[in-house]
């Protein structure tokens, strides 16, 4: 059962670490991330506020993960430019552009009072 369980971790590393190496988009949420995270640790931000930044992390980097699943499922059913392929690739994308939207409002409301006490 143990082996299982580190197999079922190794194939979810290969996921991400593929995801990472052919998904544009997935590298820009994680180059954001670090300085997020980087802002995060330069201004102190409390524990509250690491907890809904983070959550906000994974639910991007999470969806994007999950759009990027999509889009090779897509893919991989159909290469034709078929309307319904492009819808839903297309309400995938916009489930990622919803989160990713909220998480900067999100990382304003949590920085803006940090960086308007800077000048």
């Amino acid at each position: 059962m143990m082996n299982a369980l580190i197999k079922s971790f190794g194939y979810a590393w290969k996921g991400i670490v593929v995801a990472i190496r052919e998904q544009r988009n997935l590298r820009i949420h994680l180059s954001i991330t670090s300085l997020v995270v980087a802002a995060g640790f330069y201004f102190h931000i409390t524990a509250v506020e690491w907890c809904i930044l983070l959550l906000s992390i994974g639910l991007v980097i999470g969806l994007e993960l999950i759009n990027s699943s999509i889009e090779n499922l897509v893919d991989l059913v159909t290469r034709e430019r078929q309307p319904l392929a492009g819808k839903v690739k297309d309400i995938a994308a916009g489930a990622v552009l919803i989160v990713s939207v909220i998480s900067v409002i999100i990382g304003l409301i949590i920085f803006l009072p940090y960086i308007s006490t800077l000048g």
